[in-house]
């Protein structure tokens, strides 16, 4: 079983054309996002989503992406 501490993420500062805001990315699971009006609130969102898509990967019996090392991202806490 993949640790899913294990993933890193991206955390971007959205611009005010963009709404404004945070969004963190998860490199090694494409499409799994957080947004949030700040840093903290969307890496919370982005832990919330990718637990979500980990389960959904369990609940139809596939792997999900193993996780990869990334130089400029963090680890998830």
């Amino acid at each position: 079983m993949i640790d899913p501490h294990s993933y890193v993420y991206d955390v971007t500062e959205l611009g005010a054309e963009d709404g404004g805001g945070f969004l963190v990315t998860f490199p090694d699971i494409p499409g799994v996002i957080g947004i949030g009006g700040n840093a903290q609130q969307a890496i919370t969102d982005g832990q919330h989503a990718m637990f979500a898509c980990l389960d959904a990967f369990k609940a139809v019996d596939r792997d999900p992406p193993a996780p990869r090392a990334a130089p400029d991202a963090a680890p998830l806490a």
